[in-house]
């Protein structure tokens, strides 16, 4: 079977999977701040089918894949009633925060499995990036499951960080919005997904600009590992 087909199988299964989690920790943190309109909605689940939104879920991360930027996208947003919460600023920015949050600890678990495999196993991160490169094909059986949970790293950490970026719809702009005066508010909340559409469309060189650093040192960590 030819590896790129496998590649964007695992990418998918990656991505459905991250902004399940994303989401889910978006509806858990807002019943924990006193607001269970996402949970009433079967929203605190894994199941994608809950979470797919046509467009962030399946045609952005589509046109992501095949056109090498990566499989970027979102999902259905949850639904939060702000006024439900027992403080509202404060609950607005955990329950913000807490999906990409959720991000970074599938990136640590992902961390964590790939430098046991590389520690435990023959296995060397060499081998994992060389396929990825297209410049080989390793005879380790444990070879898809190093694969599988370095797109999980990826994916992940994608995901956190452009979901950071202070650009509404995105998490980031509901935290950056606590700070901004009101005349400022209401121009900024305007924007909506004009900004996010001139972010897909001029953003890919900033956004890879952000992932890029994080991205060096794990490569950096998993190459120390399997040595």
């Amino acid at each position: 079977m030819d590896f790129r087909y496998v590649d964007i199988f695992f990418q998918i299964i990656v991505f459905l999977f991250a902004i399940s989690v994303h989401e889910s920790a978006h509806a858990w943190m807002a019943n924990r701040c006193g607001d269970p309109t996402a949970k009433m909605l079967g929203r605190i689940t894994l199941n994608p089918l809950k979470h797919i939104d046509p467009f962030g879920t399946v045609i952005l991360p589509a046109i992501g894949l095949f056109s090498g930027i990566g499989m970027l996208g979102w999902a259905k947003p949850t639904p939060v009633t702000i006024e439900n919460f027992r403080d509202k600023v404060k609950g607005d920015i955990l329950t913000t925060a807490a999906g990409p949050i959720s991000n970074f600890i599938l990136v640590l678990i992902a961390l964590a499995v790939l430098s046991v495999l590389y520690l435990a196993t023959p296995l060397h991160h060499g081998e994992v990036i060389n396929i990825l490169q297209g410049e080989g094909i390793s005879d380790s059986a444990l070879l898809p499951v190093a694969w599988f949970f370095f797109r999980a790293l990826y994916i992940n950490v994608l995901l956190g960080i452009f979901n950071l970026i202070p650009v509404p719809p995105l998490d980031g702009s509901h935290i950056l919005r606590h700070a901004l005066p009101e005349p400022i508010l209401r121009v900024y909340d305007n924007v909506g997904m004009v900004g996010l559409v001139l972010l897909f469309i001029f953003g890919g060189s900033l956004i890879a600009a952000l992932v890029r650093p994080p991205m060096f040192f794990f490569h950096r960590f998993l190459l120390g590992v399997s040595q």
